[in-house]
């Protein structure tokens, strides 16, 4: 029974990879179409989405036969509900993706009121906390888990600079205001992409000590 178990463990740290492996090609691509104006690239984005939904769908039936048939208990049982928490952020950031590259298909064509400095550094974080999060699910490595973790702040402060940098520009010239508006929209993506990034750490962290957010969760 442990082996067929330890089989089914393996299946689903292939799947959790496989499905990281679709969201940082998502990112990435949503990253490229926003720079380049490219909206081949952008649909990209939009089409892996619609995989990492089905991947999502896959693992979470996954999940559940493991529950149903093996009824794990103590960290076998951390692992896996631990992945069925993760799997929702995971789709969530696909969702990220594909609305900026929404938002890009519309801008296309269309100057930049401001070069996008920090825009692809928040991308480029993003993509290495959810490679990093998954890495650490899969390794159950808890410092690496609690890296990715500290990691949020850096895309929170890019954040900040990239917000203040556009109602300046607002301020300065009205004309700027809507492309200006959008522009915030996809940052403030990229801000939520890394808040997912952060919580699927958080539950690698707790499928590792049973500890989440400082506090033991039973």
């Amino acid at each position: 029974m442990r082996s067929k178990f330890d089989e089914q463990l393996s299946l689903l740290h292939t799947e959790l990879l496989e499905m990281g492996a679709l969201i940082e090609r998502a990112i990435r691509s949503a990253s490229e179409a926003l720079i380049n104006q490219d909206v081949e690239a952008a649909n990209k984005a939009i089409a892996f989405d619609r995989e990492v939904d089905r991947k999502e769908r896959d693992i979470e039936m996954l999940c559940l036969k493991l529950l149903l048939q093996q009824q794990p208990v103590a960290r076998d049982l951390r692992q896996i509900s631990s992945a069925l928490k993760m799997i929702t952020d995971m789709e969530r950031i696909g969702d990220q993706a594909a609305d900026i590259s929404g938002i890009v298909i519309y801008l296309v064509g269309r100057p930049y009121v401001k070069p996008l400095v920090h825009l692809p550094q928040m991308a480029d974080a993003a993509i290495r906390m959810v490679s990093g999060s998954v890495d650490a699910f899969v390794r159950e490595d808890v410092e690496l888990a609690r890296e990715i973790i500290a990691m949020d702040d850096v895309i929170d402060d890019l954040f900040d600079i990239v917000k203040n940098e556009l109602i300046a520009l607002i301020h300065k010239d009205a004309r700027c205001g809507e492309q200006a508006i959008d522009l915030l929209m996809i940052t403030k993506y990229f801000e939520r992409i890394g808040d997912h990034a952060q919580n699927i750490a958080e539950w690698v962290e707790y499928s590792i000590t049973g500890w989440r957010k400082g506090e033991q969760v039973r």
